[in-house]
């Protein structure tokens, strides 16, 4: 899958469970300042929810669905939760803020790596309904808590996704990055379909980036550990590049802060990860995505 400038615009879809959305994620270790933003649009509005976390701390989240809004032409009208972006320029750089009661950001993301593709071909596509693409990028801006400002400089991760996920056929889905200084980073994308009876029948899919040049992982095998209310605690990555064999890359995680969000009848786990690879520590996302019964709590978010 080639991706051009063109695939930074958002998309319509024919069918109304259509939905598009860029992803933003950062995580400066030495300042213990983590925060994700979500923007989305499709179902005839926009939607979005950010996260900012302070330490093991929620400092501050915001949820929002269904605004009113047709499908623009760029992502720069859109806006909900507090949040907006800016496409600077296509594939190399762009704008993100978040103003809200507890807790704000401004920052900027600057690709330092070309786009790691998910076909709509692949597997994973097919399996959760989604195709897209993941950059590695470094962050510099302000982060505002607790009536201080802060500024950030350290790495994080920039995604455009779209597609029409169908819930009835999928259990779970999980995405993961560890960005491990430098430009070397992993992204992966596993989703368990509805029918599934054991773990390894997740369908994974990812990439290694190194050089800034994202290579795909032959064969990526997670595995996570979860406490009582199914929220993951700690991860181990296996990462075989080639058919052939040799030795597997592997990393090693665990959970420096999180929080739940109801959606409705999804539920989203999400948290931040301290990561160890080949002697080198970073930090990332681990988010899992699962279908729960209705219970009329969309956007309530929980801390861990």
């Amino acid at each position: 899958m080639s991706i051009s400038a063109a695939d930074e615009n958002p998309r319509a879809g024919d069918d109304p469970a259509f939905r598009d959305a860029v992803t933003f994620s950062f995580g400066d270790s030495a300042a213990q300042l983590y925060g994700l933003a979500r923007i989305g649009i499709g179902g005839g509005g926009a939607s979005g929810f950010a996260i900012v976390y302070a330490g093991d701390e929620l400092a501050g989240a915001s949820t929002q669905a269904q605004v009113a809004l047709e499908v623009p032409e760029t992502w720069e009208p859109v806006t909900a939760a507090g949040l907006r972006c800016t496409v600077v320029a296509p594939l190399e750089s762009w704008t993100v803020r978040y103003d809200g009661t507890d807790a704000a950001f401004d920052l900027r993301f600057e690709a330092l790596s070309a786009p790691a593709a998910l076909d709509p071909e692949s597997a994973v596509a097919r399996a959760g309904g989604m195709a897209g693409y993941e950059q590695l990028c470094g962050v510099t801006g302000e982060v505002r808590h607790g009536g201080r400002s802060h500024q950030v400089r350290c790495l994080g991760q920039r995604g455009h996704q779209w597609g029409t996920p169908d819930w009835s056929r999928i259990e779970l889905a999980r995405t993961l990055s560890a960005w491990m200084g430098g430009d070397r980073a992993v992204t992966l994308t596993a989703v368990r379909p509805a029918k599934a009876k054991h773990h390894d029948e997740e369908v994974v899919g990812g990439f290694l980036i190194n050089g800034g040049a994202p290579e795909p992982i032959f064969d990526p095998r997670l595995s996570t550990t979860y406490d009582g209310e199914l929220r993951q605690r700690r991860a181990g990555l296996e990462l075989w590049m080639s058919e052939e064999g040799g030795h597997a890359r592997r990393a090693a995680g665990a959970a420096v802060c999180g929080t739940t969000v109801d959606l409705g009848d999804l539920r989203l786990d999400s948290a931040f990860f301290e990561w160890r690879m080949e002697g080198r520590t970073g930090t990332g996302r681990y988010d899992v995505l699962r279908r729960v019964s209705a219970n009329g709590g969309g956007g309530l978010l929980r801390r861990r």
